[in-house]
């Protein structure tokens, strides 16, 4: 079967490509998606996908999507892995929620308590029906992200 995408390299991108392989001083990835475009070029050695993937040791789709992202988006989007068009999971705090969680976290503290601890961060944010349920660990990421002087030393 004939390649939907026909990789056609120039001889800068050629030179750029073998460059990049023989330095070696970069991610692996690139290495390998370097090694693939030249292996693929139509007026080089022109390797079928299945021969590629086999010689380098990656899965045709591998091939064929590096193959693609030349096509359409050039020499460098072919060297890059392939951005997430979303994230794969909806954060549980928004910026909403953060401001919240630091507002609890530098309330007056529960009667009886020297500190906020993070489960009793956690059980106020359920509480106040900021979220609907979040662990200490994300409550503990998530303080962690503001810096020290930007929450009040009663915090978790």
């Amino acid at each position: 079967m004939a390649a939907r995408y026909v990789v056609r390299l120039t001889p800068e991108e050629r030179s750029e490509l073998e460059a990049l392989v023989r330095k070696g001083k970069t991610q692996a990835y690139r290495i390998k998606h370097a090694n693939i475009l030249l292996a693929v070029d139509g007026d080089g050695p022109g390797w079928t996908n299945e021969q590629t993937a086999q010689a380098f040791r990656c899965h045709t789709n591998t091939v064929t999507n590096v193959r693609q992202r030349f096509v359409e988006g050039g020499l460098e989007a072919s060297l890059e892995r392939k951005k997430q068009d979303r994230p794969s999971r909806t954060p549980i705090l928004d910026g909403e929620g953060e401001a919240r969680l630091i507002a609890i976290a530098c309330s007056p503290l529960p009667e009886g308590r020297s500190k906020w601890t993070l489960k009793m961060l956690a059980d106020r944010l359920v509480e106040l029906e900021v979220v609907d349920s979040i662990s200490d660990q994300t409550v503990r990421r998530t303080l962690k992200k503001t810096r020290p002087n930007r929450t009040c030393v009663s915090a978790g």
